[in-house]
């Protein structure tokens, strides 16, 4: 596996690596491990002025978050998709946005949510659809880009936007320049994609890329997908932002790192 161009364009998800530090060292630990930038799905317990502190002193900008997703104990994973939490979706986008401004982070996760029991699919995905473009259009407002994460069944069952073409189907029809695709290159397998072909097909909508092998979900090099096609095909249509490595470690963080400096190489 060889990262190529992308070998100093790694970011590390502070929510599946170095959990075994809390999390106000997450940040810098990886950037001592080589990580260039940063991410991470809900830092809202923590004040931004604080996070902001960790991110200065770590050196490492964040590139992506997410809006408020919920209690995952209770199964929530996201509001956007749900009629009956229009309001309260509705409430989160302009003091996420603020919170997340201070981080100086360009990039917003809305995730759609789970599909209720007996829901009506045309409702749901209109609701979506609705509220991508209400969240879409107040970050327009401060030049930032709203991303859409389609995630499997094999990572959260019944998720509404449960493949990356009804990500794209969603990004067309709603026609805001500033909504992209977080295409993540696990998901995309799961689903029994070929994820270079389409990244080809689909490349001006990429904001993010993400990737873990599988089966596991480990860090790439433990498993089955070719990775060099993937890169390659990123490289091929310009991609200019990060890798997110988005995978639990198989054996600890610092233990898994070795194939970064492999592919580097």
């Amino acid at each position: 596996m060889k990262l190529g161009a992308f070998s100093d364009r790694l970011s590390g998800h502070c929510g599946f690596l170095f959990t075994e530090l809390p999390l106000s060292e997450r940040f810098a630990a990886a950037a001592k491990a080589g990580f260039r930038a940063v991410e991470h799905p809900n830092l809202f317990a923590t004040p931004a002025a604080e996070v902001a502190g960790w991110l200065a002193r770590a050196g490492v900008p964040l590139i992506q978050t997410g809006f408020p997703a919920g209690d995952a104990s209770k199964g929530e994973k996201g509001f956007a998709a749900l009629p009956d939490k229009v309001a309260y979706y509705r409430s989160t986008i302009e003091p996420t946005l603020d919170y997340v401004e201070q981080l100086g982070c360009r990039m917003v996760h809305p995730m759609a949510g789970v599909r209720p029991a007996g829901a009506e699919p045309a409702r749901l995905w209109e609701t979506y659809l609705d509220n991508l473009a209400f969240a879409a259009d107040a970050a327009k407002v401060r030049g930032m880009t709203v991303i859409v994460e389609p995630i499997g069944p094999g990572s959260i069952a019944d998720y509404v936007i449960d493949d990356p073409l009804k990500a794209v189907e969603a990004i067309r029809a709603i026609g805001r320049d500033n909504v992209k695709l977080l295409f993540d290159a696990y998901h995309c397998v799961c689903l029994g994609h070929d994820p270079a072909a389409l990244i080809r097909a689909h490349a001006p909508l990429i904001a993010h890329v993400q990737i873990a092998d599988d089966p596991g979900r480990h860090e790439p090099g433990t498993a089955t997908i070719a990775f060099d096609p993937i890169f390659e095909a990123l490289e091929a249509v310009g991609y200019a932002g990060f890798i997110g490595c988005e995978y639990h470690p198989a054996a600890g963080t610092e233990a898994g790192l070795g194939w970064m400096r492999a592919a580097s190489a």
